[in-house]
């Protein structure tokens, strides 16, 4: 059982005032399962940490060189005997950390008839009615019963402590697959919105709202690099020029200054600063606690800078942040990098196509300005069905080429001032099959093939080259045979003036439902206004302006 109360002429009141709630609540338990109440010593120091009762203030069985021997034996302890009492240690843990030894004094039999106290009470500190009368009461234990009841009771401690440890291990790992799968999830999310279609910029918006809630920063900054060999001052790059999410506390100028002034590079990765930068007089930016900087790189090339300030927690950025921003910052430079490379190939492509729309015009100085006209005419024209941007570009790209063919035909026909002969109308037909083999390899512009193929195709099937009739002829190629015609019957020719404005409208009523789509030729009267200032302002100005229209 636990020590008996004792009267001692030192006073323990303001120990035991201070002992922690950990300490009574084990006492408590000790007292369950072994009866009485313990002292709770420090393992390490050997202190006393809590008291059942009053309890002698010096005694060789607390002894702090005795405490920690059985603390380091780990093992239940007789520490001494007297009579029928013994003093009981029982090493035991308190929680990851730190030890405890419960002590106490416990019977092992009644005293004998001629037994004396005196020994037992000096051990106990009590006198010898009060010794005699805690024997009386106290529950009689043999040695290995009590040396059975501790081990077990150290073995339910240690397995509440593993146990204990393992909940900690458990909910550690729960919060990381957490935050592993929230990261997972943004880096999967920004891979399945990586869409030539969608800007860099778009993209970026997309990664700064996601790092909010997934990286515990107070805010989120990116800025991108201009473009290189790009105009500042051209449509093209007009974007912003930092995008920023959360609390960021910097301006763009200052933002980059604090850039230039870290001196990154590719080859350097995420630069993470933890320390506190208020105290560094040549920071200069007191708003920014703590900062990860990443870049948003494609190989060699770097675009820009991808950055998080201030820890939420008020913590410091670790490696888990810093590898998450440079994983963005990888995404948002493939991104950005796969951009710069369309935009190079459209550029190719443009190329191409201004050199092979300026080859048609060199054959014929009358028609000089078509194909541009008839790109202008078909965009407007397709506007009036409300067509996604891709399928304009496709018209556009469609008019400008509709007539490549011609390269292949004979300049003295192109050239004829007069009517032309059934055989060198048989040798024009040719052109839109020429014109098919001539751009049916280039994966770029496959798209635009069948407006170059169908554009003479009639409503009524009477068309060439293949007699395709009604809905069977590509939608893109019946906006551009209107657009061709209205450009053809309303310029001059060697052969004759450009037909007046009535006439123009008079022949496209009469063949509405039989040369053309009848909901195409509508679509011209609707917007015939706009056509005809296209057609003025383009009539001297002949040029490839796909971004105009895109």
């Amino acid at each position: 059982m636990a020590l008996a109360p004792f009267q001692n002429a030192v006073s323990l009141e303001p120990l035991l005032a201070e002992t922690p709630q950990w300490v009574a609540d084990l006492q408590d338990r000790l007292r369950l399962w072994l009866g009485g109440r313990l002292t709770i010593c420090d393992a390490e120091t050997g202190n006393l940490l809590g008291l059942g009762s009053d309890a002698p203030a010096e005694h060789p069985c607390w002894a702090d060189d005795v405490i920690r021997v059985v603390a380091q034996r780990r093992k239940p302890e007789f520490l001494a005997d007297q009579g029928p009492l013994s003093i009981f240690a029982i090493p035991l843990p308190a929680d990851e950390e730190r030890g405890v030894v419960a002590v106490g004094a416990f019977a092992l039999r009644d005293f004998g008839q001629r037994e004396a106290v005196g020994p037992a009470a000096t051990l106990m500190g009590l006198s010898d009615q009060e010794t005699l009368a805690f024997v009386d009461a106290a529950r009689k234990w043999t040695t290995d019963n009590l040396l059975a009841l501790a081990g077990a009771v150290q073995s339910a401690f240690f397995a509440e402590r593993r146990a204990s440890r393992l909940q900690k291990e458990v909910d550690d790992l729960s919060h990381s697959l957490s935050s592993t799968y929230e990261e997972i999830s943004l880096l999967y999310g920004l891979t399945q919105n990586l869409r030539l279609s969608a800007s860099d910029h778009e993209l970026a918006r997309l990664a700064l709202e996601w790092l909010i809630d997934v990286a515990p920063a107070e805010g989120f900054a990116l800025c991108y690099l201009p473009r290189k060999g790009e105009d500042a001052t051209s449509d093209e790059s007009r974007r912003p020029e930092i995008m920023t999410c959360g609390d960021w506390p910097l301006e763009e100028a200052d933002f980059r200054a604090m850039i230039e002034s870290l001196d990154l590079t590719i080859v350097s990765g995420p630069c993470v600063l933890n320390q506190d930068v208020t105290d560094r007089v040549e920071w200069g930016y007191e708003a920014v606690r703590q900062l990860i900087v990443a870049p948003l790189v494609e190989g060699d090339n770097i675009f820009g800078w991808l950055a998080a300030a201030n820890h939420v927690h008020g913590g410091e950025f670790g490696t888990v942040e810093a590898s998450l921003l440079s994983s963005v910052g990888a995404i948002l430079g493939i991104h950005s990098g796969n951009i710069e490379l369309y935009r190079q190939q459209a550029e190719m492509v443009t190329g191409v196509v201004r050199a092979l729309t300026s080859a048609i015009d060199a054959k014929d100085e009358y028609t000089c300005g078509h194909s541009d006209r008839v790109a202008r005419v078909a965009v407007r024209l397709a506007q009036q069905f409300n067509v996604d941007p891709a399928q304009l570009k496709r018209i556009y790209m469609g008019g400008l080429l509709h007539d490549i063919g011609k390269i292949g035909i004979d300049d003295s026909v192109l050239r004829k001032p007069g009517k032309l002969t059934d055989e060198e109308y048989d040798h024009i037909k040719l052109h839109p099959g020429l014109g098919h083999k001539i751009l049916k390899d280039i994966d770029q512009l496959s798209e635009v093939v069948p407006v170059v193929l169908h554009h003479h195709e009639n409503w009524d099937g009477t068309g060439y080259p293949a007699r395709l009739a009604g809905e069977t002829i590509p939608w893109e190629a019946r906006i551009t045979a209107v657009a061709d015609a209205f450009d053809a019957m309303s310029s001059d020719r060697p052969y004759r003036q450009g037909m007046n404005d009535e006439k123009v409208d008079a022949i496209f009523r009469a063949g509405a439902g039989k040369q053309w789509d009848p909901a195409v030729v509508e679509a011209f009267f609707h917007a015939r206004e706009d056509i005809r200032q296209i057609a003025d302002r383009s009539r001297d100005s002949h040029f490839l302006d796909q971004q105009s229209w895109m």
